[in-house]
């Protein structure tokens, strides 16, 4: 289970081990956002600090109806007490969990501030 906390700003928020290919790590503080639905945003810092090179090109379309071109990155995170392969958007923004990285699990988030967020396998 992954487990997080809902911020001051009423965001849920889950800590996430990034790895490079080279083996360096870095800990971020992620929030669960299901209007996005890739699998993870990562700030350019990150990317470049942990020697990471894109391996493609996405478009997305943002919450205002605008279109935006994205590099991808593959990166390696520890998910639910496991190393899991995942494309990265660089977003030069917080990072965020998307939908696709949630498939196949439970989300429950008390919606306080405070409150507990669970990420569970369906069982």
């Amino acid at each position: 289970m992954i487990q997080g906390m809902v911020n001051a700003a009423y965001e849920p928020v889950v800590s996430l081990a990034v790895q490079g290919l080279s083996g360096q790590s870095a800990e971020i503080e992620a929030v669960v956002d299901t209007g996005f639905s890739e699998f993870l945003t990562l700030p350019p810092a990150l990317l470049t600090e942990l020697r990471l090179s894109s391996v493609t090109n996405a478009s997305a379309i943002l919450a205002d109806g605008s279109e935006v071109a994205f590099d991808v990155y593959e990166v390696t995170i520890l998910w639910d007490g496991l190393p899991r392969r995942v494309y990265a958007y660089m977003s030069d923004t917080t990072p965020l969990v998307g939908m696709r990285l949630l498939d196949g699990y439970d989300l429950n988030i008390q919606v306080k501030s405070g409150g507990r967020v669970a990420i569970q396998p369906m069982e």
